[in-house]
């Protein structure tokens, strides 16, 4: 059986970049974002901060906040013909 190579954060060159206005230090506000369930976000993974980041397959995604555990939001989004439930900080979703 033929090894895998290769960890999560593997081919993410450009999916981690960062744009020009949005380096630096990360706003108090972005860290503590509100979405209300039924709000439709769009999964943008922030490099600066690992904690509650998502699988990058599914950067750039549209999703559904469903709910809220702890200080991250349920999401759901939708692969193939499935629905995928994920657990997400607020700093890795931008508002449609």
């Amino acid at each position: 059986m033929a090894k895998r190579i290769g960890g999560t954060r593997r081919k993410t060159r450009h999916k981690l970049k960062r744009a020009r206005n949005e380096k630096g230090k990360i706003s108090a506000s972005a860290m503590l974002r509100e979405f209300n369930t039924g709000d439709t976000v769009i999964l943008h993974p922030n490099p600066a901060v690992q904690d509650g980041v998502f699988c990058f397959n599914y950067s750039g995604r549209h999703a559904i906040v469903v709910g809220k555990r702890g200080g991250c939001y349920e999401v759901l989004v939708r692969d193939g013909g499935k629905q995928k439930k994920l657990i997400v900080h607020p700093v890795h979703l931008k508002r449609v």
